[in-house]
């Protein structure tokens, strides 16, 4: 067994990384570890999570490629005061579903990238790795 295993980053293509940038970056916060431009704009960018250690790869997407609609992908970004930033965002005219609570306990805020990547904002804290323990009379 690979116990010795440890993510270390998602890749996210996208259509302009400039745009990504200023969402991921500037809105949510990641610190721009690395960066690549090609013909004066960026064409890659590898960011870290503002607390952790996760990483985030933006990539341009090849010439005459294109997105799917949607690709199956969630990312799920963890914030202790989920209110506050999310309304932070909100200011910033970022369109947004506000917090709710979800069934497994957890209070999650749903929106897109500009690429329209979903991306969940939650508060786990403590339940986070604990196994989900849903309310009765659910489906």
């Amino acid at each position: 067994m690979a116990t010795e295993l440890d993510f270390n980053h998602a890749m996210i293509y996208v259509r302009d990384v400039g745009a990504a940038l200023k969402f991921y970056a500037d809105l949510l916060g990641f610190k721009v570890v690395d960066r690549f431009d090609w013909e004066s704009r960026p064409v890659y960018a590898r960011l870290r999570s503002p607390k952790g250690m996760g990483t985030l790869a933006l990539h341009q997407l090849e010439p005459g490629k294109t997105l799917p609609e949607f690709g199956g992908v969630r990312l799920y970004f963890e914030v202790k005061d989920l209110d506050k930033f999310c309304k932070r965002l909100e200011a910033a005219g970022v369109a947004m579903k506000p917090p709710k609570a979800m069934p497994w306990g957890w209070r999650h805020a749903y929106l897109n990238d500009p690429d329209g990547h979903e991306v969940s904002l939650y508060w786990a804290g403590a339940k986070r790795f604990r196994k989900t323990k849903m309310p009765s009379g659910g489906r």
